[in-house]
């Protein structure tokens, strides 16, 4: 029997509405009924002056595995994970071969399993090869481990192929996770479309692209019963949309990732492509928006969009540079940064976004401190002051527009399954 207790910490279980400073027990890997043991405990740690959360959860990353291996592998996807504080990531399925066949989702669960690090989770393809024309094997796909649904950075254009596809992953009650833009109105964009890219001379992406889309999806949300998960949102008229659909009791959620909570598209006049992302930053009014959709519950996810692009191809011609900004291991500070320094949300109501939120997304049996739960836990010091350093980052790439930037909030332990995974300063006593 392996024991594991942390001692004199604030713990937040947003799940069921836990806050308060004591003790937890963990034995054999998961989270015991009383933190009183009678016997010897293999390992404290004291958790004084920090946050004991469960463990969080990213209902979307991007790792190159397989086929991209130079943005991104598997393993370094999952280290960069911990040291955000992420115990489990759900994979887009925008990988090389797609992960559209069963082979392909257990392919995704063996290499996380090799990695031993966190709990790495296939998202399957909504269609074959990512093409929006024919829908692939959904059962298959979940009988190979697939938590969820997406193509990716790529837009199901075609209603009729999206309103089966809801159909059909209904049938399993498992979400689509989608990327809801017009492609014919984005192509060949760069930034928002709007005064800035008028000045700078980029070409523009609109806000309508994404509305509009956002729209299409509610209704067929509303005919099918089923899932759909917004995934990125980026503009004022998409939070309203969801508002209502929700009001409605519509079976829609949505994310937000932080870049879009700090910055505008401002930020492009300096030309850096590590400022280009897909959705693109938008206005100040957007960015207003987001955080009220966040702040009333509209908002109930937050997500990194950790896509990752090696050196050699972010480096191009701001037109030519590939979209992306890695999130995994900048999150935590950037959430506190945007959110919780403002006082727009307070620590149960961000951890909630980053834990219950996913776990209701994806039906896991996590993101919550629940006695008999898997001890998958983030201990954070909310107090601590770092510095941003892309050089010292465990993700493979290096793509962050953040580099540098003053930052509050650090993860301390990352513990999955009961074993401590990450940790930052060396705390630990043993016993």
């Amino acid at each position: 029997m392996s024991t594991l207790l942390i001692q004199n910490g604030r713990l937040i279980d947003p799940a069921h509405q836990v806050d308060r400073i004591g003790d937890l027990l963990i034995v054999d890997g998961r989270i015991a009924e009383s933190a009183q043991h009678s016997g010897p405990v293999d390992r404290v740690i004291n958790a004084s002056g920090c946050i004991v959360s469960p463990g969080l959860i990213d209902c979307h990353v991007s790792f190159g595995e397989p086929g991209f291996d130079e943005d991104e592998t598997i393993a370094t996807g999952a280290a960069a994970a911990l040291a955000g504080g992420f115990t489990t990531v759900a994979c887009l399925p925008a990988t090389s071969p797609v992960i559209d066949s069963r082979a392909s989702a257990e392919f995704i669960v063996r290499q996380g399993e090799r990695a031993n690090q966190c709990r790495v989770l296939p998202l399957g393809a909504v269609t074959k090869n990512l093409d929006g024309l024919e829908l692939a094997e959904i059962g298959q796909l979940i009988d190979g481990g697939a938590v969820g649904f997406s193509d990716g950075k790529r837009a199901i254009a075609n209603a009729e192929i999206m309103r089966r596809a809801l159909q059909y992953t209904g049938m399993w009650d498992k979400p689509i996770l989608h990327h809801a833009q017009v492609p014919e109105l984005v192509q060949g964009g760069i930034m928002h479309e709007g005064f800035q890219s008028t000045v700078i001379g980029l070409q523009g992406m609109p806000a309508a692209a994404e509305e509009i889309m956002v729209r299409r999806d509610i209704a067929l949300a509303e005919t099918t019963g089923g899932r759909v998960h917004l995934m990125c949102l980026s503009s004022l008229r998409s939070v309203d949309e969801v508002r209502r659909a929700i009001a409605r009791g519509l079976r829609v959620t949505a994310d937000v990732s932080p870049h879009h909570l700090l910055l505008t598209d401002e930020c492009l006049s300096s030309y850096d492509t590590n400022y280009k992302v897909d959705p693109p930053v938008r206005t100040k009014e957007h960015r207003d928006a987001l955080v009220e959709g966040l702040k009333d519950g509209t908002i109930a996810i937050i997500a990194s969009d950790h896509l990752p692009v090696a050196d050699e191809k972010k480096n191009l011609e701001i037109d030519r540079s590939p979209f992306g900004i890695i999130g995994l291991e900048t999150l935590l500070p950037l959430c506190v940064e945007a959110l919780i320094q403002p006082g727009y949300l307070t620590w149960p109501q961000l951890l909630s976004k980053l834990t219950a939120g996913p776990a209701e997304l994806l039906g896991l049996p996590a993101g919550t401190l629940r006695p008999g739960s898997p001890a998958d836990i983030t201990i954070i010091d909310p107090t601590a002051t770092w510095r941003i350093q892309s050089s010292k980052f465990r993700s493979r790439s290096r793509n962050t527009p953040f580099d540098g930037r003053p930052a509050q909030g650090q993860v301390r332990y990352t513990i999955v399954g009961g074993e401590v995974k990450y940790t930052e300063a060396s705390l630990v006593e043993a016993h």
